[in-house]
């Protein structure tokens, strides 16, 4: 059992106001803590990952439980050296243990596969993941006394004013192996203001203990920055989507205005695809080769295959919409909808739970719920399906090559038959044959003169109250 990875994510974040906890704070579409979780997951094994959690504890546990992580419970958090004392009974049969913040999503997997590395070959006693950013205010520095070696890490508050001059930060992530750590764990001391174990004290104590405590500068110093504030947790939102946009373009993504696109980190687009400006792409999309999705739509776990055309203001979730397909504009696909291949779901059109045929076209204001649609059917203006009775849900059956004509409400539990055509301004209740006529409404009746009749009537009642108009 050489390497587990110990993730801190016990910690409150009081600075950033919210009653959730800080590692349950989402950027990219998933928690700050989901993010960490899936790139250690590339390093070793889900049941070699260890989540510290404390703070709201039954929370985080839910919120990643299905990632197949374990758990350690730190009871009431008291400092990084506190947490790592509180997982020693369950890491300590591993020869070495990566230590990573719940609250830094931004660091890629191949990041902690350089740490990791880095100190199994130095066979070191600790490493310390280390960055130079523009600003390194309010993160401890790194002291070092050789191009590896490092002496000690001072916090912020501690620094001399020599030592602020230092841009080399402590990034909060580690690399240990475990004899030297869990000899010398106890001789931490909560001597600070905050009164608190502070695992940034080993790197002193093994030090002092002639052990080899070594530094890997990060390449991207970006990837270690953490948040305190809800300000800060929006600059890394922004970082990671555009770093997401910048992969997809690379991949043979158009993405015009980038800055503009909410697109989640999970999202999978094909080559050849147009995403245009202010256009959402959320949870598990995934969007196949040469579509274009037009501006102000919102799509959430919704696969999208091929060649299809997805017009301005569609918000579509949980839904399929199959190759060479229309929609929208202003298009609303509620769960469970399904597009056929070349089908049109147009303008004002809300789907619900349904089936939309081969070649099937539905093009303006229409309700469409609890639906089959055979192949080639064409669908009127207007026209409702009428699903719900105030106490269950039904389902419309109808088939291929039916016409619908406009204004049209279908009483559920019905079906139309292949080939059926269907009156406009039909109430049908119900079901239609294969290849017949129906019409459900009332006879018109018109009248001769009536207008002009009573247009005269009335200007005579008016003269007769106010005298002859001038």
């Amino acid at each position: 059992m050489q390497l587990a990875i110990v993730i801190m994510a016990a910690g409150k974040g009081t600075r950033l106001k919210s009653k959730r906890a800080k590692v349950l704070h989402e950027i990219g579409g998933r928690s700050l803590l989901q993010h960490v979780i899936a790139s250690a997951s590339q390093i070793v094994a889900p049941k070699d990952i260890y989540v510290i959690v404390g703070h709201q504890a039954a929370q985080v546990r839910a919120a990643v439980q299905d990632t197949g992580v374990q758990f350690v419970d730190q009871g009431e958090p008291q400092g990084t050296g506190h947490a790592v004392q509180a997982a020693e009974p369950a890491v300590q049969g591993y020869e070495n243990i990566l230590v990573l913040s719940g609250d830094v999503p931004l660091l890629k997997p191949f990041t902690i596969a350089q740490l990791r590395d880095f100190h199994l070959e130095h066979r070191a006693a600790m490493t310390v993941l280390t960055a130079v950013p523009h600003d390194p205010a309010g993160y401890g520095r790194v002291l070092r006394k050789s191009e590896t070696e490092v002496t000690a890490i001072v916090e912020q508050k501690a620094l001399t004013t020599e030592q602020q001059k230092i841009g080399e930060i402590n990034s909060g992530i580690y690399a240990f192996r475990t004899e030297p750590l869990f000899a010398h764990l106890g001789e931490l001391k909560a001597e600070n203001s905050h009164q608190e174990l502070y695992l940034t004290d080993m790197a002193g104590i093994l030090v002092k203990a002639k052990e080899r405590v070594l530094a890997l500068q990060a390449a991207h110093a970006v990837e270690v920055l953490g948040a305190n504030t809800i300000a800060e947790m929006m600059d890394l939102d922004r970082e990671m989507r555009l770093d997401t946009a910048r992969e997809l373009m690379a991949r043979g993504v158009t993405i015009f205005r980038p800055e503009t696109t909410v697109i989640d980190s999970s999202v999978e687009i094909g080559p050849d695809t147009v995403i245009e400006p202010y256009v959402q792409l959320l949870g598990h999309t995934k969007i196949g080769e040469d579509c274009r999705i037009r501006s102000y739509t919102v799509i959430e776990n919704t696969t999208v295959a091929d060649r299809v055309l997805i017009r301005q203001g569609c918000v579509i979730a949980n839904s399929r919409i199959d190759n060479g397909a229309f929609i929208g504009p202003f298009t609303h696909m509620r769960p469970e909808t399904e597009i056929g291949e070349d089908a049109h779901a147009g303008a004002f059109v809300e789907t619900k739970k349904i089936k939309l045929g081969k070649g099937s076209k539905a093009n303006h204001l229409t309700y469409l719920g609890n639906a089959e649609i055979g192949a080639g059917t064409n669908i009127g203006a207007g026209t409702i399906t009428c699903n719900y009775d105030g106490v269950s849900k039904h389902t419309t059956l109808i088939g291929d090559g039916v016409f619908v004509g406009s204004d049209t409400t279908l009483v559920a539990p019905i079906s139309v038959g292949n080939g059926a055509y269907i009156a406009a301004g039909s109430a049908i209740t119900e079901n239609v044959p294969e290849g017949a006529l129906a019409l459900g409404r009332s006879r018109q009746t018109t009248k001769d003169g009536w207008a002009k009749a009573r247009k005269q009537r009335v200007e005579e009642a008016i003269n007769k109250k106010d005298g002859p108009r001038r």
